[in-house]
This record gives C-alpha cells, sequence and structure tokens, in this order.
C-alpha cells in the first residue's frame, strides 16, 4: 500500500499560488537592480535569460561539481576536449592530441591564439596549475581518480601539455571537459588560495561569455565573448541567470516568458508543459554538473545505526523506491539496481542483489540487529539532512520509516548549508546527493566509493566507506583500455557494493529541461549556450 505525500492537488494549489507572490517579488528586485545599473533581461532578442535553481556563491568550477556552479560556469570556462552527444571527446581548448606509450602519456597541443577575457594569454601552464593547485586537490571526482595515477605534467612549450600515468590509463579523455576540468587562469590564482581567490567572485575564463556581473540571490550577468576562439559563437550577446529558488517559480516564469530556459522541469508539470504552445521539452542524462546522474541516499558509516550493514539493509529493504519514482519525481527515472546507472550501458550489469521492498523482512533485520521497538513503537531515531529542494522526498522517506519503527527527523537546509554539513562537517545521520556517473564510471563511481576519498569535499565518499576489495576492483578498471575488458571489472564492483550497500540508490535520474520555442541550438548533454539562438520573430 502506497503512502500519499502530503503535497498534493489541493495544497499544490495553495503552494502555486504563494509561489506566485514570491516570483512578483523576485521580478521586482530583479528589476530594481536593473534599474540601478543591469542590463534589462529583455532588452534585446539576443539575450537568453535563464532560470538557475539556487545561488552559485562562487564561480570556480575546477573546486567544486556543484550543479549551482557549473550551469554559469560552463559558459565562462572551456575544458581540453568537449563531449559531443554520444558523450565521445572533440576538440576544444587542445585542437587534437597524441596517446602513446601504451596508455601511459597523453600529449595535448593547445589552440593557438586563444585569450583569457582579460587579454593574457592561454597556454600550457595555466593546463599545469590548474591540475596541480586545484583539481587534483578539490574537485572531488579529479582528485579522487587522477591523483593516484598520475605522475606528471609536462609543459616542453607553451602550446604543448604532456600528462604522464604511472600505468595505462584509458579513461582520461571523458573527464577533460568543461564540467570535469575547467581551466583557470593561472595569472589570477598564483600565488593566492585558490579556495578564496578574488577571481572566485570576478571570473575570467576563455569562454564564449564573459562575467559581467553577480546580484547575490538574485542573478548573475554574462555577455559575449568577442574574441572567442569558434567563429561565429557565442549567437547570444547575453545570458542572464535569474535565481530563482523554488522549481515552481521557475515554471511559472518560464510560463509568463519571463525567463526562457529551465534545465529541470518537476514532475508534477510535466503533463501541462508537454501540450502548452510555445514551450519545448527535451530529455536528457547529462548536462552542466555532469551526466547519467542518480538520486542517492547517504548513510553515516561511521556511527551507529548505519554502520550496521543489517540496519542498511533494513532501510533500503524498507523504501518502497518504485513508488518514489512515480509519486515524487513522476516518472523521470527508474529505481536504481546498484551504483552505476542502467544508462552508462556498457558498464551497468543487472547480475547484483536486489532489495524488494520488504516490511516484514526489514522488521526482522532490525530485530536481529538488537534494534527492537519501544514502548512508542520507535526502534531509533535518525536525522535526514536534505537540501530543500529534497523535501518531497524527505516526506515519503520518513512516512515509509515509520512502517518498520525507525523515526526519521528532517533536516531541510539551504543547499550550500546541507553539502557542508554532510560532506565537510560530516555531523549527519542521513545525507542526500545527486551523484553523477559521468560517461565513464572512473569519472563520477570512483570518487563516491574509494576511500582515498574520504575527506572534506563536497560530493566526495560522504559515507565514510572503506572497503580494500572495492579499492583494488577501481584502480584495476582504471588501468584497463578496452570497454570490453573493463565491463567484467565493474560487474564484479557492483555485485560487491550491493552486498556491502554503502549507500541507498534512489533513482537513475531522466532530466528534463524546457524553453521557448523560440529558441534553438542548445545542448542539453553538455550544458552549453554558445550555439543558442533566438529565431527572427520571437519575443
Amino acid at each position: 500500500m502506497g503512502y500519499n505525500p502530503p503535497l498534493m492537488s489541493a495544497e499544490l494549489r495553495r503552494s502555486r499560488a504563494a509561489t506566485a507572490a514570491v516570483l512578483v517579488i523576485a521580478m521586482a528586485a530583479f528589476e530594481g537592480c536593473r534599474r540601478s545599473g543591469s542590463a534589462d533581461a529583455r532588452d534585446s532578442l539576443r539575450t537568453l535569460v535563464v532560470a538557475q535553481g539556487n545561488d552559485p556563491g562562487s564561480f570556480n568550477p575546477a573546486i567544486t561539481t556543484s550543479g549551482n556552479v557549473h550551469p554559469v560556469t560552463d559558459q565562462i570556462f572551456n575544458g581540453l576536449v568537449g563531449l559531443d552527444e554520444r558523450l565521445n571527446p572533440v576538440p576544444e581548448l587542445a585542437e587534437r592530441w597524441d596517446v602513446g606509450n601504451d596508455g601511459r602519456a597523453y600529449t595535448f597541443h593547445l589552440r593557438r591564439g586563444v585569450e583569457w577575457h582579460d587579454g593574457r594569454p592561454f597556454t600550457s601552464a595555466d593546463v599545469k596549475f590548474t591540475f596541480e593547485q586545484a583539481l587534483l586537490k578539490y574537485h572531488s571526482r579529479t582528485r579522487a581518480a587522477l591523483a593516484p595515477v598520475l605522475a606528471g605534467i609536462d609543459t616542453p612549450d607553451p602550446h604543448t601539455a604532456v600528462f604522464r600515468f604511472h600505468h595505462p590509463y584509458g579513461p582520461l579523455l571523458q573527464r577533460l571537459d568543461v564540467v570535469e576540468a575547467s581551466i583557470l587562469p593561472k595569472h589570477l590564482f598564483e600565488g593566492v588560495d585558490v579556495m578564496s581567490a578574488p577571481a572566485n567572485l570576478a571570473p575570467v575564463g576563455t569562454g564564449p561569455f564573459r562575467f559581467v556581473k553577480y546580484e547575490k540571490g538574485l542573478f548573475v550577468e554574462l555577455e559575449r565573448n568577442p574574441r572567442y576562439f569558434r567563429p561565429g559563437l557565442p549567437r547570444m550577446e547575453r545570458v542572464v541567470f535569474r535565481v530563482l529558488q523554488s522549481a515552481i517559480t521557475g515554471v511559472m516564469a518560464l510560463e509568463r516568458g519571463e525567463v526562457d530556459y529551465i534545465s529541470s522541469v518537476p514532475g508534477a508539470d510535466l503533463p501541462r508543459l508537454s501540450t502548452t504552445p510555445g514551450i519545448t521539452l527535451v530529455r536528457s542524462a547529462g548536462g552542466s554538473g555532469g551526466s547519467f546522474c542518480q538520486e542517492v541516499l547517504i548513510p553515516n558509516l561511521t556511527r551507529p545505526p548505519f554502520a550496521s550493514r543489517d540496519v542498511r539493509r533494513a532501510f533500503y529493504t524498507a523504501l518502497d523506491r518504485s513508488f518514489i519514482a512515480e509519486r515524487v519525481y513522476f516518472g523521470q527515472g527508474t529505481p536504481s539496481t546498484g551504483p552505476i546507472t542502467r544508462k552508462l550501458e556498457w558498464a551497468y550489469s543487472p547480475d547484483v542483489r536486489t532489495y524488494p521492498t520488504d516490511t516484514a523482512g526489514a522488521e526482522r533485520l532490525l530485530d536481529g540487529a538488537g534494534y527492537r521497538k519501544g514502548t512508542d513503537g520507535v526502534r531509533f531515531t535518525v536525522t535526514f539532512t536534505h537540501p530543500a529542494t529534497a523535501a518531497r522526498l524527505a516526506q515519503v522517506v520518513r512516512e515509509q520509516m515509520k512502517r518498520v519503527g525507525i523515526d526519521v527527523a528532517l533536516e531541510g537546509l539551504d543547499f550550500n548549508a546541507s553539502v557542508e554539513k554532510v560532506f565537510v562537517r560530516k555531523t549527519f545521520d542521513l545525507g542526500f546527493a545527486s551523484f553523477c556517473n559521468g560517461p565513464d564510471p572512473e569519472i563520477g563511481v570512483r570518487r563516491v566509493y574509494v576511500s582515498s576519498n574520504i575527506g572534506p569535499f563536497p560530493f566526495s565518499n560522504g559515507a565514510g566507506y572503506r572497503s580494500v576489495e572495492a579499492d583494488a576492483l577501481l584502480d584495476r578498471a582504471a588501468t584497463l583500455l578496452a570497454r570490453s575488458d573493463r565491463a567484467p571489472v565493474y560487474a564484479t564492483l557492483q555485485r560487491l557494493l550491493t552486498e556491502d550497500l554503502p549507500y541507498f540508490w534512489i533513482i537513475d535520474s531522466d532530466g528534463t529541461r524546457a524553453f521557448r520555442s523560440t529558441f534553438t541550438g542548445f545542448r542539453p548533454w553538455a550544458g552549453g549556450f554558445a550555439e543558442a539562438v533566438e529565431r527572427a520573430g520571437g519575443s
């Protein structure tokens, strides 16, 4: 029997009414800022207005994988390579590359004439600095995978960068795009703390758009880079990101024509928007922040009750993930079976231990683990720390756990505060993240499970999972060049992890973007807006 979450039709209507008032306030605030000096977001047909779900906070993509930072910074910076629609590498800052020494050396030949937005030349020194002083230290996905295997980066001249590895390393090219490895300007970060550098709030990149202005909590404004190295791009004169923290607010703004693009459509709005004239919907498994993502609950394995594997198995067995997929995510994804999403077809294996919903079985496991019900029917209480955007999921989890005597206290926080508590301070019982696998498990999967990535880093191994066998399997897969050789290793890894159950995998997500139909040229798999353009006659 399914649980009916409290936010249904009548309350949803009340919520929309309240949100409408918030939207009016937000728009008025934006107009006030516009009159005080910022450009009008609607004064030109060559301006794209994007709904931004949360405040970015800063603009250094080499120290975070946050989905609040990358939608903006992916327009400002570049990677050595790009990814095409099938997530295969294509030239970006590197115009070509050679692989030698049996996969132990990658030589990147950099584009000549590329300039930073402040006019300084881009060189191989920027590449070396970015990896050594930022990505390998602070970027959770890059740090977890490359730090143990990268022997060094050589820069024999300003236009050549050579990556040397201790052993063959096959997945490198897929992890060098703007999402995974944005290149920073050395001249602005050298000699200062990369985490708090002034350039984090006034970013300078090589990308299609230049930073103009940031009003915290309101908007970020970018303008066209006239010296961008791709002729004819970008097509838009400006991109404005409007911070509209409620997903409902973003949809309403799109319907009113006040924004042109939203990156995530709430499931409840899909049926209506799919028949709304002038609005186009596109599904994509990729985008700014990563691709092939999973919604995941994070148990803290370093303390009771989740230090017990039987408790974790009981919790997971008590979850009705099919109900969650249908009623929380409205079919925008499929219940997960393990740590690798089924959308990453070549590495995914269904041959794993599964956990069908079984309330009676969950109770037996809890009894066996020593957590029997008290006189009040409660076995224990855990606090679920989650971003406010996951409130609906949190409500459902709380109600489903009541059926087996687990009391879940909800702690909804601002997104950045939630990340800080779960990943940095680690003062939590149960957390939440949307972990993106990327086009290769070495990118997004490794960083979540390898023990060397336990530390105060956002979107790292937040559960504190340690397994010598898992570490060895991840290391082994990285040394193999052919996917046909690597897939069996990942199959073994998936069997191990579904037995240990260090995380609670909820859904292999499949996000839906929406935009005004007068626009074309979006690249939803990559999140870039350089090719976006509004057709003549658009409004």
